[in-house]
């Protein structure tokens, strides 16, 4: 797998798609490198491994979940969401995964965030719920380009405004759907926030990443726009489960 630092500002980064599947490697992680560290052994690493075990219970039964732990200056924050069609036994496994992984990337930092295929997992210092993470993104993109790009582009954009749409007015915050965009070839896209944002920042979130596919996904024949509130992914294969 092959990345391009777009942005430092942004902490963006350029990827080959590749399908994850359970147990494998994540599909990126970031550590902060402004939020400080934390000592080991001490309140804050104490007040993370409770926060870690509480999600293992609260993320798998709805598919998302939020805590905190400890007082202020060691309190902690986190979050989890798995993908809007995992089960509950892959969402907790993937949950259980993401939290021994990050610990062991981003050993003694006060704030880090991982994706898998099915899950995300995020802690910080900060609380963050409620509010838009813009300082972690990423994109994946498969290497393989359609034949016409402009109308391949309007295609995409068109299923994933839809979708979008969608998933900011469910209670998930979550939605699929496909487009049929030539006689042989199905179209297929996913939007999805976290649960913690409101409909209308979930908007915000998704139109901007939609906003990102020229510049990161042109004419490819799949993408992802990743980021630590929302994501979007367009594909010509179906990738979800039924």
């Amino acid at each position: 797998m092959h990345f391009l630092r777009l942005s430092p500002l942004h902490l963006l980064s350029l990827a080959l798609l590749l399908q994850g599947v359970l147990g494998a490697d994540p599909l990126y992680h970031f550590c902060s490198t402004t939020s400080g560290n934390y000592t080991s052994n001490g309140s804050y690493e104490t007040n993370l491994k409770k926060l870690t075990a509480s999600l293992f219970y609260k993320v798998p039964s709805t598919g998302f979940g939020v805590d905190s732990v400890g007082q202020y200056p060691d309190r902690v924050y986190g979050l989890g969401l798995c993908r809007g069609d995992v089960s509950r036994t892959d969402c907790k496994s993937c949950i259980v995964n993401a939290s021994s992984e990050i610990l062991k990337r981003c050993p003694n930092d006060k704030e880090a965030i991982i994706w898998y295929d099915y899950c995300e997992l995020k802690y910080s210092n900060d609380d963050f719920f409620g509010k838009i993470d813009s300082k972690y993104k990423f994109y994946m993109l498969n290497t393989a380009s359609v034949n016409d790009s402009a109308s391949f582009n309007n295609n995409t954009k068109e299923l994933l405004t839809q979708i979008a749409t969608q998933a900011y007015h469910s209670s998930k915050l979550y939605a699929t759907g496909e487009k049929v965009i030539d006689d042989s070839e199905k179209l297929y896209g996913l939007a999805q926030c976290t649960r913690d944002l409101s409909s209308e920042y979930c908007k915000e979130c998704l139109d901007d990443a939609i906003s990102d596919l020229p510049s990161c996904c042109d004419g490819k024949r799949g993408g992802r726009v990743v980021g630590g509130s929302c994501n979007i992914r367009y594909e010509l294969y179906s990738f979800v489960n039924s």
